[in-house]
């Protein structure tokens, strides 16, 4: 399942920034007896907008974005940032991409903490490729620097069909005396149910013995749960979410090469209903960045 995302960004003088993002994504089998993979390749548009900054504390946004639902959509997403390649159970959830306007920022509360924002409107689009629904929404998060911890909250509404609402929760902690990365997020739907996941990703570069190896080296364990909704089998599959109530227990690892290039392998053991199976996840991610030229 090969994975393709470009990444643009165009800055005009020092306020204004155009910025995109696609998806290609194919799915390839070999069927029996057939000496070739072949299949879909999937193709999206995951934001293209024009950002203005108007000032230290308030950017204006217009076009596609990255629905600020939560903090896994906008900031863990990307193949070469995720500590682990399958994305959480809840990440349908208020997640996706929206046509319209946001202004988000960042303001000093004190001198111990930073409180970021974000407020948007999608209006309703079914342009291939440009779908979003009418919705509103935001999202803030406090910031306490010396601890390195933040902790927020989102919401969400609906303005078309069932004008149901959804809200969640995250934190994020990285401890000053440890290599660790310590997310976490709730989120509940209305209409599409409601669970959490806790992700933990621990560099071992602490580990004295084989030093030059370990500071490469990164483990990652998540846990989660789902509680589903009052959906129909086939919503949730448009959505990409369980019909029954799911836990996943997911173990992994992953190792830097360098800057940019890493391999990565995971194991997932989901219990359900419907049965529990084993997923088992491995492969490389490799991100680079080149100029296009000069304005």
């Amino acid at each position: 399942m090969p994975i393709v995302m470009p990444v643009v960004l165009v800055p005009l003088g020092e306020r204004w920034l155009v910025e995109a993002r696609g998806e290609f994504k194919g799915e390839f089998e070999k069927p029996a007896g057939s000496g070739s993979f072949h299949g879909p390749v999937e193709k999206e548009l995951d934001y293209a907008e024009l950002d203005f900054i108007a000032n230290s504390r308030v950017t204006v946004t217009v076009g596609r974005f990255l629905t600020p639902f939560g903090i896994y959509n906008e900031r863990l997403y990307p193949v070469w940032i995720r500590s682990l390649q399958p994305v959480p159970t809840i990440f349908p959830i208020g997640t996706g991409s929206g046509n319209g306007v946001m202004l988000r920022g960042g303001v000093p509360a004190s001198s111990k903490a930073n409180v970021n924002y974000a407020v948007y409107f999608s209006t309703n689009s079914t342009i291939n490729k440009l779908e979003s629904d009418r919705l509103a929404g935001g999202r803030v998060g406090v910031f306490f620097p010396r601890q390195r911890i933040e902790i927020g909250a989102s919401f969400q509404q609906l303005l078309q069909e069932g004008r149901y609402r959804s809200a969640g929760f995250h934190f994020a902690w990285q401890p000053v005396a440890a290599p660790l990365n310590l997310r976490s997020e709730f989120a509940w739907s209305g209409e599409q149910g409601r669970g959490y996941w806790i992700e933990g990703a621990y560099r071992l570069s602490q580990i004295s013995k084989w030093q030059k190896v370990m500071r490469h080296t990164e483990a990652v364990a998540r846990m989660q749960q789902f509680f589903a909704g009052g959906i129909t089998a086939g919503t949730a599959a448009d959505y990409g979410l369980p019909t029954v109530n799911a836990e996943e227990l997911d173990l992994g690892g992953n190792y830097y090469f360098r800057d940019g290039f890493k391999a990565t392998a995971s194991y997932g053991r989901e219990f359900s209903s419907f049965g529990n199976f084993n997923r088992w996840t491995i492969g490389t991610a490799y991100r680079f960045a080149f100029p296009l030229g000069r304005l």
